[in-house]
């Protein structure tokens, strides 16, 4: 399988999001000093856009297959068999994340008439960070599922 790219439309909104809370935290700080007033708003702004950064990151590290792993066991096994571990992993995985989505859609749902605190819309727009940040990771697992299979066909011999 080929390295993943080095950027990527997740990698890139994440830290765009990142950015974004950096400076929203700074207005935060400077406006608990004399020089000015601080908004309201932007301590729940804060938070939504942790929130979006974290869902929207958590994808970039699955496109990357970054994630913690202990695979110590795993590595021992002979090459097919490692194969077949790592996809049954990725289908579990697959499983769940769809489960989440279910759930996340619901919530959106659920909370489309919450108005939000301080800023000017619905907590649906929070929550929808989650439905987001889990059809990316399903697009990213599928991705390597179908690679994992192009890997695999590409190493049988042929008669």
């Amino acid at each position: 399988m080929k390295p993943p790219r080095k950027y990527s439309i997740e990698g890139i909104v994440a830290s765009v999001l990142f950015i974004a809370l950096i400076g929203v935290v700074l207005i935060q700080i400077f406006g608990r000093t004399p020089v000015f007033r601080g908004p309201v708003w932007t301590e729940e702004a804060a938070r939504w856009l942790w929130v979006w950064m974290a869902f929207i990151a958590i994808a970039e590290v699955e496109r990357q297959d970054g994630q913690l792993k202990m695979a110590f066991l795993a590595e021992m096994l002979p090459e097919k068999a490692r194969l077949v571990l790592y996809t049954l992993i990725d289908l579990v995985f697959l499983g769940l994340v769809g489960h989440l989505i279910w759930i996340s859609y619901k919530t959106v749902v659920r909370t489309s008439s919450n108005i939000s605190v301080t800023l000017p819309t619905t907590d649906a727009v929070l929550y929808a960070s989650a439905l987001v940040g889990f059809v990316l990771i399903i697009h990213r697992i599928l991705r390597r599922l179908l690679g994992r299979r192009d890997v695999s066909v590409k190493r049988e011999p042929t008669l």
